[in-house]
């Protein structure tokens, strides 16, 4: 429904992607549940490299009749959606051309691009996005090879804590923090957001159980070694387990949420 191409498969476990790197990695597990109120994923966000393939996804999914919920975020439009299990999904592409999203007066504004506000949550406009694809469009095209993940939300159970680990010890800059609208941004490079944090679940949200469905890790890939070893020599001054696995070094933040630092040049 989406578009990924399956990369390999393997007993119970699957990679999917673009054609390049897992994107998304699946592992099914028996007896797992699904909890609220607990931290954990609030969703993935696949970013699509324009508009007119955001629009074939989400046209797909409307023939297929699959629930999703459009959105203009009017520097980005989106589109949300539950996998069968619950796991939430975001669509997106840029559209900086549009307006902005930030920070005034320590709280989240959006402007169009002519300056008036917008609540940042507005209706899409899917005629204008259905009009960028061709009558005759082939909606089941696999996702373009440009496709990545843009970027992570999660549930969190102390957003001041959450911000000091990814601030503090991991090294995003802080994109906003809002204590209104209970979230925060953080980046790398002056993106927007590359993790968004909130506490949605409730303040004090525990973590979720170990037999809880949904995010296992979360892969944050570093430009290079030397990077890679001076994000991991701040975990471990702060005083955080670091455990050593295949796929990199795994840490925990304060809700228990894994990432995994990588060494995205040794591949």
């Amino acid at each position: 429904m989406l578009g990924l191409q399956l990369h390999w498969r393997e007993g119970s476990q699957a990679g999917l992607g673009a054609g390049g790197r897992d994107l998304l990695r699946l592992r099914e597990e028996s007896g797992l549940k699904r909890y609220r109120g607990v931290s954990g994923l609030y969703h993935f966000a696949v970013l699509f490299p324009s508009r007119r393939e955001l629009a074939r996804a989400v046209a797909r999914l409307f023939t297929l009749r699959y629930r999703t919920y459009p959105t203009d975020h009017i520097m980005t439009k989106s589109s949300y959606l539950d996998d069968p299990e619950g796991n939430g999904i975001e669509l997106y592409a840029e559209s900086p051309e549009d307006g902005w999203f930030g920070m005034e007066n320590g709280e989240f504004v959006s402007r169009r691009a002519d300056g008036s506000l917008s609540d940042g949550r507005e209706a899409m406009d899917l005629d204008a996005l259905f009009g960028l694809l061709n009558p005759d469009e082939q909606l089941d095209l696999p996702v373009p090879p440009e496709t990545r993940i843009g970027h992570v939300h999660l549930h969190v159970g102390d957003l001041r804590q959450a911000v000091d680990f990814y601030h503090g010890v991991i090294g995003f800059d802080v994109m906003g923090e809002g204590r209104a609208m209970r979230a925060a941004f953080v980046s790398a490079g002056g993106y927007h957001h590359h993790l968004g944090l909130n506490t949605w679940q409730g303040e004090g949200a525990p973590a979720a159980p170990a037999d809880a469905a949904g995010l296992r890790y979360f892969t944050v890939d570093l430009p290079e070694r030397t990077a890679l070893e001076r994000v991991v020599e701040r975990v471990r001054q702060a005083g955080l387990p670091v455990e050593q696995s295949e796929l990199g070094f795994v840490v925990r933040d304060p809700s228990n949420n894994a990432l995994v630092l990588a060494d995205r040049s040794r591949e």
